[in-house]
């Protein structure tokens, strides 16, 4: 019998713990605060941010979004954000990506003050986070060690293998189960034979962005499958990187998408945004 890995009913668990920090803060004078600049009108970016807003909200967390045109000069963007880490009430700043293509991503996560870097996507922090130094993770991989936490599973001596290498993903992805002593494989769309690897893998982390990607003939029997991928099909339908129906009777754990990864990231955004409060204490 394959267990479904749910990240909608473990990030509840999460989520009721983080808002018992936030009464203990409020109870020092202190309500986290999270600042979320969005700009222009990309249709899937308003969704994400209201959806980050709305769970805010809902744990008690002071939640601000900045709106800025598409045409918005980077120079203008990088001041909006120097302001925001000037400001005592704000811990945490998200800049939603992908920018406009006129403005250097790069530019703009450097510029977030490390210790307001709750996405984890600064240098800093993925410079402490490879040498195994307290910081904040990226919230997608961190959410997956979260769920791969609540199977029960030693990661030490399991071999995990990391289908996708992006810098929001697939890389620290790979650098968190090496902490925890998982042997790690990456692996991506230039890889030969994906099966012969992918088959190798106690744990599989499909990130790779292409709908129903991993069938069957990549997964060893036994095997944790964890889908972090967010697609479209043919029919319009919220699918992930994972052919779930066609992978799900032979894992011995699985994530579904919608439910699995998505849930978890949102989750530790807030679980970053209360630890920066508290570090401000």
């Amino acid at each position: 019998m394959t267990n479904i890995i749910s990240g909608t009913e473990i990030g509840k668990q999460i989520r009721q713990s983080i808002a018992d920090r936030v009464v203990k803060l409020k109870d020092q004078g202190v309500t986290p605060g999270l600042a979320v600049i969005l700009v222009g009108d990309n249709p899937a970016s308003q969704t994400y941010v209201r959806n980050k807003q709305k769970s805010c909200e809902a744990i008690g967390i002071y939640s601000e979004l900045v709106k800025l045109p598409e045409d918005t000069k980077e120079s203008e963007l990088l001041e909006q954000i120097q302001q925001l880490n000037k400001r005592q009430d704000i811990h945490g700043i998200l800049v939603q990506l992908p920018l406009p293509k006129h403005i250097n991503e790069d530019n703009v996560i450097a510029t977030i003050a490390p210790e307001k870097d709750v996405d984890g996507f600064s240098p800093v922090s993925v410079g402490k986070m490879m040498l195994g130094q307290e910081t904040f993770l990226p919230c997608t991989p961190f959410g997956v060690m979260k769920l791969l936490e609540y199977t029960g599973v030693d990661l030490a001596g399991k071999h995990a293998v990391v289908v996708g290498r992006s810098h929001i993903v697939g890389k620290p992805m790979g650098q968190l189960l090496l902490q925890k002593d998982a042997t790690v494989t990456y692996t991506h769309s230039k890889t030969n034979d994906l099966p012969s690897i992918t088959k190798q893998a106690d744990i599989l982390i499909a990130a790779v962005g292409r709908a129903n990607f991993i069938t069957k003939e990549h997964v060893k029997p036994g095997a944790i499958v964890i889908d972090v991928g967010i697609n479209r099909d043919e029919n319009n339908k919220l699918v992930g990187d994972v052919d779930f129906d066609d992978v799900s009777p032979i894992a011995s754990h699985i994530t579904p998408v919608p439910g699995g990864v998505g849930p978890m990231t949102i989750t530790m955004l807030l679980f970053n945004t209360v630890q920066s409060a508290e570090h401000s204490l």
